[in-house]
């Protein structure tokens, strides 16, 4: 009732305003470049021992930030947030607006004036060290736990940061919060993991890694990893596979509800995905998960939780009836489960801040100290 006295008093006030004087509809807040802002730098981690007990002499690590590190008394770093990316991405995917302008900016959860965000490429993404560097095949077989070791390498030699206010995650990066979990949990002052289960990838979910690993291999360009231009079929039954797996099901009915628009859509994705990636890059990135295995040490994770999944989710469905088992172990952890609409996103939901922002405004203000 308020609100339509009150709809009403603005109509009347409208009506007495010239209309030469009268506003017009409001205007939308203008994107901010979040890339301007951005300070990246590589940090060289030496003679870096894998689990495989492989030594990569020089092991390079980029890195982007924004905002500026606020240090305590001790000179130790009070504000530092990271956010890791998925299989196949790089930190700077954070910097699309459904995440950046929902999260960065003043007032916002991680409002850059308060926070120092750090967005690292994991190894063998980005423009961190990576099988097409030169070593192709040859590449140490890294895994999720050398990659967890390496940010941690990476944070507190290079930024001189020996303590995160909060880790984010994404699909990779979420199983790599639980990796933090087995390696270092009191580094973090609070996680935030999305769209990932702490149980080894099996099943369907190996499967069709799998299926995108041996589409590259059979292709007789790959030649081993020895080829002189891109294994094209092997690409596309990768890239194909990749795209699927991380659609929304409602989402898409409601955007493409035709044949046509539907095969559009999914051919143009393919051959977006396929250009500038690298057939050798993309074996590892998914070999890399492969003996990924929080289950048994996740009440080591003490820090406050609050891990998030959505029920469109085709890579990790909410009906194997484990998350919230999981979730009870956790021992400041809080389970959410986004159920699909037509505007949800699949895995991708992650990404999209829009969904689960009050969770995270929620999970600071719980871990604060």
């Amino acid at each position: 009732m308020k609100m339509k006295m009150l709809a009403a008093l603005l109509g009347c006030a409208m009506l007495a305003v010239p209309a030469a004087a009268q506003p017009g509809p409001p205007q939308a807040a203008p994107d901010v470049d979040y890339a301007v802002q951005l300070t990246q730098g590589d940090i060289v981690l030496k003679d870096f021992r894998f689990g495989t007990g492989e030594v990569l002499p020089e092991l390079r690590m980029h890195y982007a930030t924004l905002g500026t590190p606020k240090r305590d008394a001790q000179g130790r770093v009070t504000n530092a947030v990271m956010v890791l990316h998925g299989t196949g991405g790089t930190g700077l995917q954070f910097l699309q607006p459904q995440f950046a302008q929902e999260l960065f900016g003043p007032g916002q959860p991680l409002d850059i004036t308060k926070y120092y965000i750090i967005l690292p490429d994991n190894i063998g993404h980005g423009k961190s060290s990576k099988p097409s560097d030169g070593l192709r095949m040859r590449f140490p077989a890294y895994d999720y736990t050398d990659m967890v070791r390496a940010q941690r390498q990476m944070l507190v030699e290079g930024l001189k940061v020996d303590r995160l206010r909060l880790i984010m995650g994404t699909s990779m990066g979420c199983m790599h919060g639980f990796v933090w979990g087995q390696v270092d949990p009191g580094f973090v002052q609070a996680m935030m993991p999305m769209a990932c289960l702490p149980m080894p990838i099996a099943g369907h979910n190996r499967m069709w890694r799998k299926a995108a690993i041996e589409g590259i291999k059979a292709d007789p360009a790959w030649q081993g990893g020895n080829y002189t231009s891109p294994p094209v079929m092997g690409l596309r039954v990768a890239a194909s596979l990749l795209q699927v797996a991380g659609f929304a099901p409602l989402y898409l009915q409601k955007a493409y509800g035709t044949r046509d628009a539907a095969d559009a859509y999914i051919t143009q994705r393919i051959e977006a995905s396929m250009k500038g990636i690298d057939a050798n890059d993309i074996i590892y990135q998914i070999e890399s998960s492969r003996n990924y295995d929080p289950s048994k040490t996740i009440e080591a994770m003490t820090m406050p939780v609050t891990w998030i999944n959505s029920s469109d989710d085709f890579i990790n469905p909410w009906d194997y009836g484990v998350a919230e088992d999981f979730g009870k172990r956790l021992p400041d952890g809080k389970y959410l489960l986004i159920k699909a609409t037509d505007e949800t996103r699949g895995h991708s939901t992650h990404t999209w801040a829009k969904f689960w922002k009050d969770e995270l405004v929620a999970l600071l203000k719980r871990s604060e100290k």
